[in-house]
């Protein structure tokens, strides 16, 4: 069993995501930042994080992929793929790469969704959250044939009714 951290658009903090590494450290695997994080990816705040640039970033890759357990990530800000319209664009480049689960952001809104085998998950915002009040991060359990999903919000405390099981198929 692996667990990976997922934040997005933090839009300058530095403290926060300072906690975040320091409080999930010892019990995560991997943690991913979706871009807009505003920081230069040399910046002492960033390490431990596996980054992609947002539209309001610079020196990050546009998108990246990795595996964790198994599992397959693209991950990706989504400015580019006009996810605040409709995920089809994203759709068509998670079945190009292959992937699993895909992590983006830019619409500051929480959600998680499985289409066609694949997750597709946006962890809001732990600075300009939209359509909740709770500046939120996700941790997904990465299991053999499902993924356990817990919502936080920025003082660490769990959103019980937030949380989500996936069965997916291992690609």
């Amino acid at each position: 069993m692996s667990k990976v951290l997922v934040v997005s658009d933090s839009h300058g903090l530095t403290k926060e995501l300072e906690v975040l590494r320091e409080r999930h450290l010892s019990e995560v695997d991997l943690m991913i930042h979706c871009g807009d994080s505003e920081l230069m990816s040399d910046d002492q705040v960033m390490n431990g994080y596996l980054a992609v640039r947002g539209n309001c970033d610079f020196d990050y890759p546009l998108e990246t992929t990795t595996e964790m357990a198994g599992w397959k990530f693209f991950i990706t800000h989504g400015h580019r793929y006009s996810v605040k319209t409709s995920i089809m664009n994203l759709s068509y480049k998670a079945a190009e790469v292959g992937a699993n689960i895909v992590c983006f952001g830019h619409s500051h809104i929480l959600g998680a969704e499985v289409i066609d085998g694949t997750l597709f998950l946006n962890p809001g915002s732990i600075r300009l959250p939209r359509e909740r009040v709770e500046k939120t991060y996700v941790i997904l359990e990465l299991l053999e044939n499902r993924i356990n999903m817990s919502v936080y919000d920025l003082s660490g405390r769990e959103l019980e009714a937030m949380a989500s099981e996936f069965t997916l198929p291992k690609k």
